[in-house]
């Protein structure tokens, strides 16, 4: 990435760039990994939902990952198309073979720097770090002008040392910058000064994008990197549906609805077409056979639904009593009253016309306390139940209304 784009980006300073690693990060998962062909529907996905860079894989991991690599390379052409490297020769070179077709390729090379990684994993010095990094920074710009680099376990590092390498590696040639929340250990406050810091410290920080990438151990991946974005980070990695190593990553959806429904505390935007985002979510579903959670956030299957009578009741009048987006925004369907032992007499006589079933007032009591019987030997209720219900309330009606009056006579003794 040139200087001039840099300096374009940085311009527009509210706009975040979406770094899709749904292919990369995500699918290291357990349970996650997709062939070849599955891999590019999904890039064909991403593009449609309008992620500005897709991370395609991992070359050297395997000639699988290369081939899909290359493969969504050549066929993908919108966005920059990324790739992932250690900081090492051969990774480097891999990667420049698998993104060589791309219309704006992208090289990711990484290399952790915290002691721990330093001492226990690597086994190397600080400044054999330092080298690595400078080196394939070099060696990867040999390939494309669009390198990024990130710093493995970037919030546990020493921040002296961490600056020390931002600042070689920016001179290096690389363009943007990421620094992980590898582990998930950073809380919000501690991510925002994290980035401050960095960013004030860095002499030539205005020369680069800050990336951040946080993981979701301890559930705060996206309120981590709400807090990088508001420090000054303009670029989010994250994946759909928060899939991603151990407990994943932050969920792309859940970080663009945020900026799309808190703009007054979170004044961002992207560019991702948010009416995708449930169809993107169902295929990597469909092509993992992974589903989410049902109360997932934004995509859950209960994302938009409502069992709870007064909750129904709010939402027959407005829906914006119990939803703060609607399901429409993100391409879901809205089917909101879900009937059940908590639903109230309202929602009933909601689903009952939505049925076309024309209850009288008189007879929607004795329905709705039909239902509820169902209601407590099941967990829900279906439109079957509906439809029986009626039936049954109405045979009740018929059969009472054609009862014979009951006659009573008596004679008074001695007439």
């Amino acid at each position: 990435m040139s200087a001039t784009v840099v300096k374009l980006i940085m311009g527009n300073s509210n706009q975040v760039r979406i770094f899709d690693t749904t292919l990369r990060d995500g699918e290291q998962s357990p349970g996650f990994s997709m062939r070849v062909g599955e891999k590019l529907e999904l890039a064909r996905q991403l593009d449609s939902l309008g992620v500005d860079f897709i991370e395609a894989g991992f070359p050297i991991a395997s000639a699988a990952d290369a081939e899909a690599v290359r493969l969504i390379a050549n066929e993908v052409k919108r966005p920059s198309i990324a790739c992932l490297a250690r900081c090492r020769r051969g990774d480097i070179e891999r990667a420049g073979w698998a993104i060589e077709p791309a219309v704006r390729p992208r090289i990711h090379t990484f290399i952790a720097t915290s002691d721990l990684h330093l001492s226990a994993k690597l086994r190397i010095t600080r400044e054999a770090c330092l080298e690595a990094a400078v080196d394939n920074v070099r060696l990867a710009r040999n390939y494309t002008d669009d390198v990024q680099f990130s710093a493995e376990d970037a919030t546990r590092s020493d921040r002296e040392f961490l600056c020390r390498v931002i600042e070689s590696v920016i001179k290096a040639g690389a363009s943007t910058i990421n620094l992980p929340d590898t582990v998930g250990y950073s809380t919000p406050d501690e991510i925002y000064e994290f980035f401050k810091s960095i960013r004030e410290q860095v002499s030539v920080a205005d020369k680069v994008i800050f990336s951040t990438h946080c993981h979701d151990d301890l559930g705060l991946a996206v309120a981590n990197t709400f807090a990088a974005v508001r420090a000054g980070a303009r670029q989010v990695e994250c994946t759909i549906n928060g899939i991603g190593e151990r407990a994943g990553n932050a969920a792309l959806e859940e970080v663009v609805m945020g900026f799309h429904v808190r703009a007054d505390r979170l004044p961002f935007s992207t560019k991702v077409n948010t009416k995708h985002i449930y169809a993107t979510s169902q295929l990597l579903s469909r092509l993992t056979g992974q589903g989410v959670q049902v109360n997932k956030a934004v995509v859950g299957r209960n994302a938009f639904a409502h069992e709870a009578g007064i909750h129904q009741d709010g939402m027959l009048k407005d829906r914006r009593t119990y939803e703060i987006m609607r399901a429409e925004d993100v391409g879901a369907p809205w089917e909101p009253l879900v009937l059940g032992k908590h639903s109230g007499r309202h929602a009933v006589q909601q689903r009952c016309k939505e049925l076309q079933l024309k209850v009288l007032p008189e007879e929607i009591v004795d329905v709705y306390r039909t239902l509820m019987a169902v209601a407590d030997d099941r967990k829900t209720i279906t439109d079957k139940d509906v439809v029986s219900a009626v039936k049954k309330v109405r045979k009740a009606l018929r059969d009472s209304s054609h009862v014979e009056p009951l006659k009573v006579t008596s004679r008074v003794a001695g007439t």
